[in-house]
């Protein structure tokens, strides 16, 4: 017996969501763990009374990490065989190699211990869509920034200032740091503000700490392994985070905004977040929101809350970038852009 219809649905779903984005090889893996599965293995089972939402889980991508985790160990050559730079192999070729897999116990164990936490991508081309934000930000208030970053993983992102951008005909940042990022811009340029940053800190439930080589590999197995130019990004973003390691708390993130957060005369603070949000209880977000909404801002000392998330009622279902600035008066809200959720293109609204 296979995957339940719910738990199928879900993978055909992830599949021609990972095809739409440029990611036939782990759309196709998708396809194939449905023929693959069945109750004979551990994973097959966890997969199949999987108690929770399998798309608010990201329960595919969890699948699909591990598999790539495995593939990049050398354990799996019968799998690692249809990777890149292989060709594109057919689904039925996959799902023979899953199978594989899934037979062998101390595989299958390991697949399907990777089921058991959610994916932490910290997808680096993300700070291509925050950047503009911040010069939108910069801009506004002539002022410096201090940075926080909600559900940071492991804060590849608080780099952002350090990278190197280019926005249209716009150059922005270092032209010489590893990370390069050029998403495909449309509409109008952003502002052209320097951003200066006076200090960065992040929080994450569950934080990784780029120093450990195991925790190097978990990021990079989220990666999708049909896009190399992802593959070498990350990688870059992560000796960039090795170099010069980010401070990250782990805490729960209202707590942690309520505890560091405030307004302080000559900067903004400016609250961040990526793809996350979704990731929150409910009464996490309300916290957060009210704490944001209390606070005593003024135009000497201002507070913004950026924020990139799967919020777009449009028929476009794309990210929105979204900005709230506080200065003294009512709060300024404003749309900014639409997005590709991995940041590789940008459509500019403001």
């Amino acid at each position: 017996m296979g995957l339940p219809p719910a738990i199928a649905e879900a993978f055909a779903r992830q599949a021609g969501f990972c095809r739409r984005l440029g990611a036939p090889l782990t759309a196709a893996v998708c396809e194939a763990a449905v023929l693959a599965c069945d109750a004979s293995s551990v994973t097959a089972r966890t997969l199949a009374a999987w108690p929770g939402d399998p798309m608010a889980d990201a329960l595919m991508m969890r699948f699909t990490g591990g598999c790539n985790a495995l593939v990049r160990a050398g354990r799996v050559p019968m799998l690692g065989a249809l990777y890149p730079p292989a060709e594109l192999p057919t689904v039925a070729d996959l799902a023979a190699a899953l199978r594989v897999l899934l037979a062998d116990p101390a595989l299958d164990a390991a697949l399907a211990g990777w089921l058991a936490g959610p994916p932490q991508t910290n997808e680096v081309a993300r700070s291509g869509v925050l950047m503009p934000g911040l010069m939108t930000i910069a801009a506004a208030t002539g002022l410096p920034l201090r940075l926080f970053e909600l559900g940071c993983s492991a804060g590849l992102n608080l780099a952002l200032a350090t990278f190197g951008y280019r926005f249209g005909d716009m150059a922005v940042g270092d032209p010489q740091s590893p990370v390069q990022l050029a998403p495909a811009w449309t509409g109008p340029l952003p502002p052209a503000a320097a951003v200066s940053v006076l200090s960065r800190r992040g929080t994450d439930i569950s934080p990784l700490d780029v120093a450990d080589p195991a925790v190097r590999e978990r990021l990079m197995a989220y990666v999708w392994p049909d896009q190399p130019e992802r593959v070498a990004r990350a990688a870059a973003a992560i000796a960039v985070a090795r170099a010069d390691p980010p401070p990250i708390d782990r805490a729960d993130a209202a707590d942690w905004i309520e505890a560091h957060v405030a307004p302080a005369p000559g900067s903004v603070a400016v609250v961040y977040h990526s793809i996350a949000f979704q990731y929150f209880p409910a009464a996490t977000k309300a916290r957060i929101a009210a704490h944001l909404a209390g606070l005593a801002a003024s135009a000497a000392a201002p507070v913004a809350w950026l924020r990139y998330e799967m919020d777009d009622a449009s028929a476009a279902r794309l990210p929105t970038l979204r900005l709230t600035l506080w200065r003294g008066g009512d709060a300024e809200d404003h749309l900014l852009a639409r997005a590709h959720p991995h940041g590789s293109f940008l459509e500019w609204l403001a």
